[in-house]
């Protein structure tokens, strides 16, 4: 599947903003499942200076841009086209059991096991604790193949926790969610990999877009689609495999993927700092559109 998308990012501020600096994730990556065939920005006011060459730690596509004439007003447009490409997923049964995986973790033996360490510890939005992993057990009995534990922990939470943008914010901590079982799909996937983690198993961040589709008899709005997020678990023979709690699914060729981190703040679509400003408001709207199959 090919897609168009844009990524529209509006600030406007109450005061004057006099000088900023600003890091950008919001080109989609290439990886085997995905091919990111161009992508652009386009900024208003027109920055003093833009990189859109590099790369992250992480590998994701990075930009930097730096204003330096006063403004009210930002606007950044990210326009890039996508093909993404069907996933093969194993059997639960060709999997090993998740004990054997998390030993594996804790002693770095095996194919990409360096790689997947960095994912098994504590980040600054993701904290490990007896209580996520006792959360997480059920999931994970005696000798469970690990691909049939993950798909069962992305069930429950599915089940479980009700989608309410009004009830968590980003600074919400974790052990709130798991009470009040409520919070959207960032909290979802930070609490996914939390309770893996918990485990001794490796979780990473995946941030990127969702293409939503209209009630029947509906037209498709602009700007109604969705910046997302969900998980990526590590599997050794298999590598990494994508899990949405939010939706209680396996990411395919309806998920475009951005960037992937130890958490949010490894990816946050637009960061940095401003000098003026004041108080600020936020506006994103994100459209993905199927130009072919």
């Amino acid at each position: 599947m090919i897609y168009r998308v844009r990524h529209t990012t509006t600030y406007n501020y109450v005061e004057p903003v006099l000088v900023a600096h600003h890091m950008a994730h919001l080109m989609p990556r290439s990886f085997a499942a995905q091919s990111c065939r161009r992508t652009a920005l386009r900024i208003t006011p027109l920055p003093a200076s833009l990189d859109d060459t590099g790369q992250d730690y992480f590998g994701n596509p990075v930009a930097f841009f730096t204003l330096q004439d006063p403004h009210r007003k930002l606007t950044v447009e990210a326009l890039s086209r996508v093909e993404v490409k069907p996933r093969d997923l194993p059997s639960p049964g060709e999997t090993p059991s998740w004990e054997s995986v998390a030993a594996m973790l804790a002693h770095e033996s095996g194919p990409g096991m360096q790689e997947a360490v960095e994912y098994c510890f504590d980040s600054p939005f993701i904290t490990t604790s007896e209580e996520l992993a006792e959360f997480a057990r059920p999931s994970f009995p005696p000798d469970q193949p690990i691909l049939a534990g993950l798909l069962d922990l992305n069930h429950r939470i599915f089940r479980d926790f009700t989608y309410d943008p009004k009830a968590t914010t980003l600074a919400t901590p974790l052990e709130q969610v798991l009470a009040e079982k409520r919070g959207v799909c960032q909290d979802f996937a930070h609490l996914s990999i939390a309770c893996l983690r918990s485990l001794g198993l490796a979780a990473r961040y995946v941030s990127g877009y969702l293409m939503t589709r209209p009630p029947p008899g509906k037209v498709k709005l602009k700007g109604s689609d969705a910046s997302h997020a969900w998980l990526s678990a590590f599997v050794p023979g298999f590598g990494w495999i994508d899990f949405d709690p939010t939706n209680d699914c396996i990411p395919g060729v309806e998920h475009v993927t951005t960037a992937w981190g130890r958490d949010y703040q490894d990816v946050s679509p637009l960061s940095g700092v401003v000098l003026g400003g004041g108080d600020h408001s936020l506006k994103v709207a994100v459209d993905v559109e199927p130009l072919e199959v």
